[in-house]
Formats: structure tokens, C-alpha cells, sequence
């Protein structure tokens, strides 16, 4: 039996006692397998069954002893996810019995599905490409709202769309180059250098965006190493705290209360932050809490964002001018907190060395919304549309970016008068890279490398 024609099973839920837990087959056999455990209420076969159809039921071990009451669904390929037969299994959710009903399965004939193998099939029977089945794991793993419109734009077939777009302008150039290259003979039109050259620039400007896109999005997908720092009794744990919803960090009116780093991971303006709340920066005495100013130091330093905190209700001091020293190479968003209070702080020299800064009253929860506003302004995020495709994998940025080198080389070879031989080699490579994107020309090895990323039974 060769593998193409395998069916496969797997749980289809987290490995985790809920109220439902699924357990999927696909392949050419499913409903004839589903039939060795499933028993109708109203007797009939899965097979009997349309597709899109559901049978309340139970599933049977060997000897017909019941496991457990269940819901089946049957998808008839190719109308299905997979393209092949599906039957679903919805039974209790418990850890023991979803086990025990696939083990039931496996014992029919069908085999357990490696990771993503369901998806797999999905893109070889041509339900999806390469782009759109990495998508589903991006929609699993989205930690966001942002991330997850940036997920579903990629699996909605808009990224490769766009790929499309850059595709055809490539093929149309490249057979024109071929045709006139090796017809002369014939009434082919002769391409000139600044047609070429006009076509070629708008391929590099569509690749251009896509990189440019893919470095915004993976604010949102991965997020930001973010650490909140300032002098003692600014307000950096109640920021914390503000922005966690939750008690992380102690809140005192004493200096040096946080002596080590307090770490959570929060949502702002739709922005993954991995917050770290770290101590006071200030010269202190006692050993310890020594040792929480220099780790808050190194977290700084290490930051890809700051929040550096100042306290909008006394004047500048020390402290605060060499975190602004300390902070010229790392991109910060100033917060003057205390805003609720009466104003003592030099507002002209935040203004002056912090671009990007905002007033806020964390106590009071006041000001968030320009927070927010001013983080998004910060990341150049401001007004991005989300349901715009967007590379959003490693892989797809690779190739993408291979894609944008070849045609760079295709305007390099026509700017310094080299044959146009030499420019439709270049068209073609990018053409290859952009073909493994979206999975149209992409070897084995690159398949099994997508998919590997993937749980067991999606």
C-alpha cells in the first residue's frame, strides 16, 4: 500500500480534558473504517451517508461493548479538507477516551498521521498551495487579534495572489525574450532595454513591499523584547501591573522595592509585548538590590523596545539623565506617568530627547488609549492594514527575498549592456524562487520541512 493511498487518523484536539474531543480520519478507506467503530442510532452506515452529513451514534470496541456516545461527520472528497474521505469524530473530551477511540481506529486499518499530514494532503490534491497550508498554523499560534487577520489573510489565497501578480509579469517577459531569442525568423516584436526594464522594476517594487511587509508583521506574530525602565518610585510596577491586568509587581511607596526582574507577556495596541518590569536605576547601596539595577541594565541594553518612565510630578534628576544616555541606540517611547498629579517635571527635555513620548496616570488606568496610539506611531505600524496578504513565514521570506536578488541581477545585466541571454537567466531564477513560495515547483525536502512545523492531526 503505498503511501498516497494510506488512511490516517489522529485526536484532532489539544492533548487536554475538555468538553469535545475529535478524532479525525481521512483517506480512501475512512468510511469504511469509521464503519468498524461507529454504530448509528438510527442504524445507518457512514457509508451510506452524503457528504456534509452528521449521525449521532456511539463507538464500539471489537466485542461491541460501548465507549462512548459520539457526533460523526462525513466529507466526501473532494469536497473535504483533505480532498479525500473525512469522517470526524466528536466524543467526550477526555484525555483516556479520545485515546482509546483512535486506538479502536488504528485497530481497523488506518494509520496515525505524522504531524500536518492532514493539511499535506490538502495542498497535494490541490485544496490549497504551499502559502496557504503554512497559514493554518500561523491562524493555531496567533497570539493577537492582529496576528490572527494577518494568518487569515494569508490562508484566504490574497498572499499568493500577489505572487501571482509578480509571476505573470515575469513569464510574459521571459517568453518574449525566448520567442525572440530563438524565432528571429518570425514576426516577434524585439525587446527593448527599457521595457524590460520597466517590467522588471515593478516586480522589484511589488518584492520590495512583501519584505517590507514581513518585518511589520513579525511585531505582531513574534513580538517585542520590551523592558520598562526608570528611576525608583516612577511607577514602573504599577505600568506593569496596568498593562498585565493583573498584580505581576509589588507596589510601594519605598525605593528599591523591585529587586529582580518581573517578566509577563501582554497585548498593547494589538503589539505582543514581552514585558519585563526590572529594578530602579539608580546608585544603590544595598548589595542586592545592586545587583537588580545592573540586571535591569543588561535587560536595556538587550531591548528592542524601551518604556522608559518618568515622573511627570518632580523634576528631572540624575537618574533620569543617564537613562536618557543609556538609551540613545535603543528605540523608546517615553511615558510621563502621574499625570494626575501636579506637574513639576521639565516637559521641553522629554520632548527634546525622546521623539516619541506620552502622558499617562497609571494608578488610574488614564491615558492608555494614547499609549497605544504612540507605540503603534513608534513601530510605523500606525494604519496598517491587517487583512492585507503579508509574507509571514521564514521560508516564504527566503524565497521571496531570493526572488528580489535575481531581479535585481536582470536590471543589473540590462544596465551594463550584457545579452539578453544573460537577463532571462535571471528572470528565471526568480521565477524559480517564487514558484517554491507558493509550493507550485518546490522539492520533497522542502515540503516535509513545511509540515514538520505542523501538531499531529491538523
Amino acid at each position: 500500500m503505498g503511501a498516497e493511498t494510506l488512511t490516517i487518523a489522529a485526536i484532532s484536539t489539544g492533548q487536554a480534558p475538555g468538553g469535545i474531543g475529535v478524532v479525525r480520519i481521512s483517506g480512501s478507506r475512512a468510511l469504511e473504517v469509521g464503519d468498524g467503530v461507529f454504530r448509528g442510532r438510527a442504524g445507518r452506515k457512514l457509508a451510506e451517508l452524503a457528504g456534509y452529513s452528521a449521525a449521532y451514534g456511539m463507538i464500539v470496541d471489537r466485542d461491541e461493548e460501548k465507549l462512548d456516545d459520539c457526533v460523526a461527520l462525513v466529507f466526501r472528497g473532494p469536497k473535504s479538507y483533505t480532498g479525500e474521505d473525512v469522517v470526524e469524530f466528536s466524543c467526550h473530551g477526555g484525555l483516556y477516551i479520545t485515546r482509546l477511540v483512535l486506538r479502536e481506529i488504528l485497530d481497523r486499518g488506518a494509520v496515525l498521521a505524522g504531524p500536518g499530514e492532514f493539511t499535506r494532503r490538502a495542498f497535494l490534491n490541490g485544496k490549497m498551495d504551499l502559502a496557504q497550508a503554512e497559514s493554518v498554523m500561523e491562524v493555531i499560534g496567533a497570539n493577537g487579534r492582529q496576528a490572527l487577520r494577518l494568518a487569515q489573510a494569508g490562508g484566504s489565497g490574497a498572499l499568493s495572489m500577489k505572487i501571482e501578480s509578480v509571476c505573470q509579469h515575469l513569464e510574459e517577459l521571459a517568453a518574449h525574450l525566448a520567442a525572440w531569442a530563438d524565432f528571429p525568423e518570425e514576426d516577434v516584436e524585439e525587446v527593448t532595454g527599457s521595457q524590460a526594464q520597466e517590467s522588471l522594476a515593478g516586480c522589484q517594487r511589488a518584492l520590495d513591499e512583501l519584505l517590507a511587509g514581513f518585518q511589520r508583521g513579525e511585531l505582531f506574530r513574534k513580538g517585542l523584547r520590551t523592558v520598562i525602565a526608570g528611576r525608583p518610585n516612577v511607577g514602573k510596577s504599577t505600568l506593569m501591573n496596568l498593562l498585565s491586568g493583573q498584580e505581576r509587581s509589588i507596589v510601594t511607596p519605598y525605593p528599591g522595592t523591585t529587586r529582580d526582574v518581573v517578566e509577563d507577556t501582554v497585548t498593547l495596541g494589538g503589539v505582543p509585548l514581552l514585558l519585563a518590569d526590572t529594578a530602579g536605576l539608580r546608585q544603590a547601596e544595598d548589595p542586592v538590590e545592586r545587583l537588580g539595577v545592573e540586571a535591569a541594565v543588561n535587560r536595556v541594553k538587550a531591548a528592542q523596545l524601551v518604556l522608559a518612565v518618568f515622573d511627570w510630578s518632580r523634576p528631572l534628576g540624575e537618574e533620569d539623565v543617564r537613562l536618557a544616555e543609556l538609551l540613545q541606540d535603543v528605540p523608546v517611547l517615553a511615558i510621563v506617568n502621574k499625570c494626575d498629579l501636579e506637574k513639576r517635571i521639565d516637559l521641553e527635555c522629554i520632548k527634546e530627547h525622546f521623539p516619541h513620548w506620552v502622558r499617562l496616570s497609571a494608578s488610574q488606568g488614564k491615558g492608555l488609549e494614547d499609549l497605544e496610539a504612540a507605540l503603534s506611531e513608534l513601530l510605523g505600524v500606525d494604519g496598517m492594514d491587517f487583512g492585507e496578504a503579508e509574507l509571514f513565514t521564514e521560508r516564504q521570506r527566503t524565497s521571496a527575498q531570493a526572488a528580489r536578488e535575481a531581479v535585481c541581477q536582470a536590471l543589473d545585466a540590462l544596465k551594463s549592456g550584457m545579452t539578453l541571454d544573460a537577463v532571462t537567466v535571471c528572470v528565471e531564477g526568480a521565477l524559480g524562487a517564487l514558484y517554491e513560495l507558493t509550493g507550485r515547483q518546490v522539492s520533497e525536502s522542502i515540503i516535509d520541512r513545511v509540515f514538520q512545523q505542523f501538531c499531529v492531526g491538523k
